[in-house]
């Protein structure tokens, strides 16, 4: 950045220089990321993923939860569920979309979605088998496929009456699908496992028809990290746990911008002209 400065707008400018914005802004970014949690995680459906990380050159884990509308940053030291939990919090009652990865068991199947853009994933690899998981599996996607397709009427037609009824025969195909190939058969050692996840996951499949905000995909977290994703390889992660929380509070602040249409520049320029001035800090758009 300071190499680029000098070349662009001939602005010297150290990295020491650099770095001690890059803390100042982090301070003052605090308040205005700590708020922005709370509306995420208060609002009724949130997408939840997560990605690598490093510190100092250790395995560490990030963490989102977002909406439409937002989406907020944990760095924390691993994927388990204690995790999970530190990031939603104690009260969290809404519905989480995410996928099938075994911290998410922490939660009660009623407060799930699975994103069924993995399970078609899971399907076609099912497909590529053999004998009767070929058979399996290609099932399993023609099915998914009709899903989405009556996914996509509803949003042309905002009838969720509509919208029951006509997922009402993929529920019925899928459970018989799910529990013939549940059962103890030599023929189906190969898929009889995800068979019987997805059966004792099964509330957390068809959520989206009933709950308004809920998707069948976890489209929304993926999203929210693939810039999160490219700044890891670029960087490398962080090498204090001040720059991890630099991280949270920049990437929170980046993404939440880019997804309300909002200038992230002109927003910083408006907490630190605020703090200047002795003024409110601005929320996070």
């Amino acid at each position: 950045m300071s190499e680029l400065l000098s070349e662009l707008f001939a602005v010297r400018i150290s990295v020491g220089a650099i770095d001690a914005i890059c803390q100042r802004t982090s301070l003052l970014l605090a308040g205005p990321h700590e708020r922005l949690a709370s509306q995420v995680l208060g609002s009724g459906a949130v997408n939840v993923d997560e990605t690598g990380w490093y510190l100092a050159g250790e395995n560490r884990t990030m963490w989102t939860a977002a909406t439409p509308q937002a989406a907020i940053f944990r760095i924390v030291e691993d994927r388990h569920r204690d995790r999970l939990q530190g990031l939603l919090g104690s009260e969290f009652e809404g519905i989480v979309t995410s996928d099938r990865w075994w911290a998410y068991d922490l939660l009660d199947p009623e407060q799930r979605q699975a994103c069924w853009s993995h399970l078609q994933r899971d399907f076609r690899f099912h497909s590529e088998g053999l004998a009767a998981q070929q058979i399996f599996g290609a099932a399993g996607l023609q099915l998914t496929r009709r899903l989405f397709e009556t996914w996509h009427a509803y949003v042309e037609h905002q009838d969720r009456a509509r919208l029951a009824v006509e997922m009402t025969p993929i529920q019925t195909e899928l459970r018989e699908l799910l529990e013939h190939a549940g059962k103890k058969s030599k023929r189906h050692r190969l898929h009889r496992w995800f068979a019987n996840n997805l059966l004792k996951l099964w509330p957390a499949l068809w959520t989206f028809i009933t709950v308004p905000g809920v998707t069948p995909t976890n489209n929304a977290a993926e999203r929210a990290l693939r810039g999160p994703v490219i700044h890891r390889k670029l960087s490398h992660g962080n090498q204090s746990e001040e720059g991890e929380r630099f991280t949270e509070r920049s990437l929170s602040a980046s993404v939440t911008c880019r997804l309300q249409h909002r200038s992230l520049c002109a927003y910083l320029r408006d907490l630190l002209a605020a703090h200047q001035t002795g003024g409110a800090l601005p929320a996070l758009p």
